[in-house]
């Protein structure tokens, strides 16, 4: 199996911000393909840092929430980034999860028709100047299909390997054969010789998740049905700290990066094989934060 080096997704964390934008530096040095930025922190901005001291590496936003700002007040921000890059931005955008909209006082409203009238507005908003690509974050058939629609790609975030072939069968052949199509996947990854203690870490990280119904009516369709149905019993009865222990290693080991270097790297070759074009490791660590998890990241592809 080839070693495939991965790109890495950074987010902007107060008191680190130029820390983390040192990280970016030195994966470009080490010739990573791309930085991915999420929502935390502000995506934006550090994908506008990165590319000022940097000049090959991609960046993007994965995934910048539509309701945050309006269409009007993106439009610019995403040329400039688009221009001062090079063209080497992405504006990856979501509709984000009620977690993160409902202490803003926003409505998530409907995906779908939300989405496509986002993009819509984007590319008519006046004198913004040129755009970058815009990648759609998704996970079930719809907004996969729209993506082949109305984008220049998608990303999934937590995707089921066992699922991506019936997942980008919703996508035209003259998209997911497009080299041009972007099509990326978010894997939380861990690192450590002990994959059981490399496993705990992702099941925190992803038992979250586990707590958003979209992304349980995902991982039902994805196979894991009992799973779900546990994490729901859980969730019903208010015992939100079971949540991990119903979560499987099957499904573990289905959605994440988790072990010893060598695994870790057959597990990225997989998601390749599978018809992730982009596998993006979202790095954590059994000993430390984001900066450690990086570090032990490039030890790994170097």
């Amino acid at each position: 199996m080839v070693d495939i080096r991965p790109s890495l997704s950074l987010a902007a964390v107060p008191g680190r911000r130029k820390a983390i934008i040192d990280v970016a530096i030195e994966a470009e040095k080490r010739g990573y393909p791309g930085i991915y930025c999420p929502s935390i922190g502000d995506s934006l901005a550090l994908c506008e840092a990165i590319a000022l001291v940097t000049e090959r590496i991609d960046i993007a936003t994965a995934i910048t929430p539509i309701y945050f700002r309006q269409v009007e007040d993106y439009a610019p921000t995403v040329s400039f980034i688009h221009e001062i890059s090079a063209g080497r931005f992405r504006f990856g955008i979501g509709v984000s999860h009620a977690p993160a909209l409902t202490p803003r006082g926003l409505d998530g409203g409907k995906p779908l028709a939300d989405t496509r009238h986002f993009v819509e507005q984007l590319k008519g908003v006046k004198r913004a100047g040129s755009l970058p690509p815009i990648i759609l974050a998704a996970l079930r058939q719809k907004m996969i299909e729209l993506s082949g629609e109305i984008a220049d790609g998608l990303i999934f975030a937590n995707a089921a390997r066992s699922h991506m072939a019936i997942s980008l069968a919703a996508l035209p052949p003259t998209k997911s054969n497009s080299d041009s199509f972007f099509i990326g996947n978010m894997i939380p990854t861990c690192i450590d010789e002990d994959i059981n203690l490399a496993r705990a870490v992702n099941r925190k990280t992803l038992s979250r998740y586990a707590l958003l119904p979209n992304y349980r009516n995902y991982w039902k369709e994805a196979g894991y049905m009992d799973d779900m149905l546990a994490v729901e019993a859980c969730v019903a009865a208010g015992r939100l700290d079971d949540v991990g222990a119903c979560l499987s290693d099957r499904w573990l080991d289905d959605t994440t990066i988790a072990g010893p270097p060598d695994r870790v790297r057959e597990e990225v070759a997989r998601w390749v094989e599978a018809g992730i074009k982009t596998p993006i490791l979202v790095p954590s660590s059994t000993r430390g934060g984001q900066l450690e998890a990086c570090e032990e990241l490039f030890r790994v592809f170097d």
